[in-house]
This record gives structure tokens, C-alpha cells and sequence, in this order.
């Protein structure tokens, strides 16, 4: 036993009675026994690439891929590298993600609530919506939604056209988009600065909602500041209406801007059953606040569009997020089944580096490296926005 200056016993005795001092030494323990772990696993992973005279590494990703990728969002081909055609599988799955998460909380609020529709048909639709797509494997419904793309829709010298320039067919679909410009460039700015503004609108409405009762027509006011400063930074620039149009060349359409199948099943696949479990989530969530709320809201005169909106929503949201943040991860993981109908994903374009440079460990620890990624970004901005909308009692 040794003593301090103050004479009391610092042996290990003490230091485990002390319940401060015993959680910060188990945490120490647990943290040098994971070090520990990942150096031996790490030792016999570099020992065993070794023996078999395979090479180790990130070295491989300044190297020339020599393969395509049939769908990018970069200036990629085969004289690209590794690291490029890496990067290409990246932007397809981030574009997946965003895009599929930003339709699947909107697709889920609007099931979510029509379940609740006092309108019998509706109700019972969203219904067997939820209840079917829920109970469908993912993956067998990306090879359905796949199969009616490339099967059942016409070939592409008989492509439907449902609108103007607008085709579909088992190449995708094929769509005019503006030439950009400087014009566009400048509405885009006017866009942002729009809805920066329009941030700055909705706190402010909403503290002089807290402190005065009075209502402000926030969502005109928004839709004004979206839409006035890019209209008008267009009409300035010559308000430009030049159309890149896609017109049928030999086998294919060339001009406008084509989403391939891949793209078309993986994205209505993920918003259409991740969809489902967010109604659900919505539908809970509004049921969560008590009855009496919507009967008050009601008896002050507004009308169920309002109390839904001012009354219930608010209530909710503190229920809705944790889960919905949830549903977001899910999407995210589970745009990997992308290589399944052939999608350019970074899980696809991994593997195939992964074949080509037999590098599999950097290649998969590059892939658990970006989901992790994006995993705690979307949870630490999920956190802060149910942090910035919680209900703060007086």
C-alpha cells in the first residue's frame, strides 16, 4: 500500500472503490485492449500479404484503372486511375443517397398522413402501400423495378413520348435540359441567396410568433424568395431559353441530360420502400400527441390544414426524427444492393478495382470508411436539427 501527501492509501483497492476513478480506468482498459487487438490483427494481415507476395498499400490508386464506367458524374474513362474511378463510384452514391433520402421524408410524410385522411379510399390505399412494400425484400424489388424498365418498356426506336421531348424507353429515361451559361450561373446564386434568406425568415417569424401570438405568411413569403431573385436574374441576363433536346441518334438518343435504368430502379426502389417505413414513422408520430391538442387547435379556429401544421407537426417532429434518422442510414447502406442491377456504385466500382489490383483489404477499407462517414454526418446534422426544433418549456 503506498500514501499520498495526505496520507490516504492511492492502492488498488482504493482506485477501485472510487466509482469515478474505476470508470475512467475500465474505459483506459477497454481502449488499450482495442489498440491492442487492431495491431496484432493488423500484424497478421501485413504477415500473411507478405508470404503470398501480394502487394500492400494505397499506392494502387495512382494507377491506371484500364475499365469503363458506363454512368459518372466526373470526365472519367480508362486512362483514369484508381483513385479516380473511385471517386466516380463516390458522387453515384452520394447522388443516390441525397437524392433518395430528400424524396423518401417527403414520399413518407405525405403516405404518413394521408393514412390518417378522414377520406375512407385514401386511407385504406396508403394502407396496403405501407403494409405490402414493407414486407418485400429490397433487393426483390429492385430486380422488379428493374425487370419492368429493360422488359416491358418499348426499345428505344419506339420510346414512349408522354411529354414533348421527353422519352422513355429500356434505355432509360431521356430529357432536354438548359444549355448553361452565365445566365444560369447567376440564378443559381440568386437561388442560394434566396433560401439563405428564407432561413433567416422562418427564425425570425418564429420568434415573433413566440412573443406577439401573430402569424406570418412565411411559406408565401419563402416561395417569393425562392423563386423572384432567380426569375429576375434570368430576365436580366436575356432570359436565355436555348434547350440541349434529346434527339434519336442511330441506336440511342444523344443530347439532354439521359437517366439510365440502374439509376431509374435503384432510386425508385429505395424511395418507394424506404418511403413506406417513414409513413409509418409519420403516422406514429402524429398519432402521438394527444387528441386534445387537435380538438383545441380546432376550437380556436383553425382549420385541420393549420392545426396539423402549427399545432400537431411541431409536437411531432420530436418523435418523428430519431427513427427517420434511422430510415436515412438505411437508404444510405442500402444503396450498396446497387450492384446487384449493375449501378455504378462505389461498392460495384470497388469491386472491380478490388479484381483487378487484388487489393482487397485497402478496397474494403475504403468502402467501410466512407458509409462510416457518411453514417455519422447524417446523424450529427439529423442531431442538430432536432436539437434546433425541440420544444423548450418556460
Amino acid at each position: 500500500m503506498h500514501y499520498d501527501a495526505s496520507g490516504k492509501g492511492i492502492g488498488i483497492s482504493s482506485l477501485w472503490r472510487d466509482v469515478t476513478k474505476r470508470k475512467y480506468t475500465i474505459q483506459v482498459l477497454v481502449l488499450v485492449g482495442v489498440v491492442v487487438l487492431f495491431s496484432v490483427l493488423i500484424n497478421i494481415a501485413s504477415d500473411s500479404l507478405q508470404k503470398q507476395n501480394i502487394a500492400s498499400g494505397f499506392g494502387f490508386l495512382a494507377r491506371e484503372a484500364a475499365f469503363e464506367i458506363g454512368e459518372t458524374l466526373t470526365s472519367y474513362s480508362a486512362e483514369s486511375t484508381f483513385g479516380e474511378a473511385l471517386l466516380a463510384g463516390l458522387l453515384n452514391t452520394m447522388l443516390v443517397a441525397l437524392l433518395g433520402n430528400f424524396l423518401a421524408v417527403i414520399w413518407g410524410a405525405v403516405v404518413g398522413i394521408t393514412s390518417l385522411s378522414h377520406n375512407l379510399l385514401l386511407a385504406r390505399l396508403a394502407r396496403i402501400y405501407v403494409d405490402t412494400l414493407r414486407n418485400i425484400p429490397l433487393l426483390l424489388q429492385l430486380f422488379f423495378w428493374y425487370a419492368l424498365i429493360t422488359e416491358f418498356l418499348p426499345a428505344i426506336r419506339d420510346a414512349l413520348n408522354p411529354v414533348p421531348n421527353v422519352y422513355l424507353s429500356q434505355r432509360g429515361m431521356f430529357f432536354p435540359m438548359p444549355e448553361w451559361g452565365a445566365t444560369h450561373g447567376w440564378a443559381l446564386v440568386a437561388l442560394l441567396v434566396g433560401g439563405i434568406a428564407a432561413i433567416f425568415l422562418y427564425r425570425w417569424q418564429k420568434l415573433r410568433q413566440q412573443h406577439t401570438g401573430q402569424l406570418f405568411p412565411f411559406y408565401r413569403v419563402a416561395a417569393a424568395l425562392l423563386l423572384v431573385p432567380p426569375l429576375l436574374a434570368w430576365l436580366i441576363g436575356g432570359a436565355p431559353v436555348e434547350l440541349d433536346v434529346p434527339v434519336l441518334q442511330g441506336f440511342n438518343f444523344e443530347g439532354g441530360l439521359a437517366l439510365t435504368p440502374e439509376f431509374l430502379a435503384l432510386s425508385l426502389g429505395l424511395v418507394l420502400y424506404t418511403g413506406s417505413f417513414n409513413a409509418e414513422i409519420v403516422r406514429a408520430g402524429i398519432e402521438s400527441v394527444k387528441k386534445g391538442q387537435k380538438e383545441a387547435a380546432v376550437s380556436l379556429g383553425l382549420s385541420r390544414s393549420q392545426a396539423l401544421r402549427l399545432v400537431v407537426l411541431p409536437q411531432a417532429v420530436r418523435v418523428i426524427i430519431p427513427p427517420m434518422t434511422s430510415q436515412m442510414l438505411n437508404l444510405t447502406k442500402n444503396s450498396s444492393l446497387a450492384v446487384a442491377i449493375g449501378y455504378p456504385d462505389l461498392v460495384n466500382v470497388a469491386n472491380t478495382s478490388m479484381n483487378q489490383t487484388g487489393q482487397a483489404i485497402e478496397c474494403i477499407v475504403i468502402i467501410v470508411f466512407v458509409y462510416l462517414s457518411f453514417s455519422l454526418m447524417t446523424s450529427a446534422f439529423m442531431n442538430w436539427y432536432n436539437h434546433m426544433t425541440r420544444l423548450v418549456e418556460r
